[in-house]
């Protein structure tokens, strides 16, 4: 076996290379690759090959209920940069992400700084508001449409007692409404996700920051904005990034809530590819829509890191 001599004088032998040594340490580790092989074969079915699949898709005019697939190259994506609803769609998700992401932060920023103080009972209301969070987002959903109901929803009830409307509001219904009321719902639904993730960002900055902070005469204000923001950036910037990606693909709340209307003012881009795959059987062309979105999630969480990446320089 070749060796090689080390400046200390002593012989380190060379660990052997090729082929061979690889299939002996295949033979050798073959219980692990038993173990893994079931989870391998799931990706790699459900996961790389739909993949590839969807991708090969995009070239094709492929239809569930019509024998012929024909090759279309970029007539897809051609079809998709002059599409009017895929435009709307575009514009709906950005002003969801837009508005539903920052405010959920904040109020979630909000809640972590009053829990992280030391109130009694802080667990029991850390639960409760951290409880939409693991709520079925279907059935939070229909509780929400339920209390948009125009004529016996709780929000217009409260709303007509205490005289701030005169007239029922059509929540779901109103173009100029639907959105915020699908907004709204988010917010409250994602606060428990973003309070805990600021609450182990909170409890992982020494105290002897804030003493030393105190003793200099800094404000409440003045330790919030010098110490604390600055120490929770990276839980915000995980933050940004995982809403982001998530509000991207908000498909439950419109699906169930709105289903895209009123006149497509709530049609998301995800849900427009439910549409365009299983209500007009254009699995090409969702798959188009679906490549777009991956590559726009894609820039987006680049665009951050790389804002991060300055921001920590």
């Amino acid at each position: 076996m070749a060796a090689e001599t080390v400046t200390t004088g002593q012989v380190v032998p060379r660990p052997p290379r090729g082929m061979r040594h690889k299939l002996r340490q295949v033979r050798r580790e073959r219980s692990a690759y038993a173990f893994l092989a079931p989870a391998l074969i799931c990706f790699s079915v459900f996961t790389a090959f739909a993949l590839l699949f969807a991708f090969y898709l995009t070239f094709h005019e492929w239809s569930i209920i019509q024998p012929d697939k024909p090759f279309v190259g970029l007539d897809n994506y051609k079809d998709m940069v002059h599409d009017e609803r895929f435009r709307r769609s575009v514009i709906n998700t950005l002003y969801y992400t837009g508005a539903a992401v920052p405010l959920g932060m904040l109020v979630g920023l909000c809640v972590a700084l009053l829990l992280n103080l030391p109130l009694r009972g802080r667990g029991l209301m850390r639960a409760m508001y951290f409880l939409p969070g693991v709520t079925p987002l279907v059935v939070v959903a229909i509780i929400w449409k339920w209390l948009y109901n125009g004529d016996y929803g709780l929000f217009n009830y409260y709303l007509l007692k205490t005289h701030l409307i005169h007239d029922p509001l059509v929540w779901l219904s109103d173009k100029n409404l639907a959105m915020p009321a699908v907004i709204l719902m988010s917010v409250w639904t994602g606060t428990g996700y973003s309070m805990v993730v600021y609450l182990a960002g909170l409890q992982s900055i020494p105290e002897e920051l804030y003493e030393a902070a105190r003793v200099d005469g800094a404000s409440s204000f003045q330790r919030l904005r010098n110490i604390t923001l600055p120490l929770l950036r990276p839980s915000t910037l995980f933050l940004a990034v995982t809403q982001i990606i998530w509000s991207f693909q908000v498909f439950t709340q419109i699906f169930i809530m709105t289903s895209g209307g009123p006149v497509d003012r709530t049609t998301t881009m995800v849900y427009y590819v439910y549409e365009s795959a299983f209500k007009f059987f254009e699995m090409g062309y969702a798959s188009t829509l679906a490549f777009t979105l991956f590559l726009m999630l894609l820039v987006f969480t680049a665009f951050q890191l790389r804002l991060h990446r300055k921001a920590t320089a």
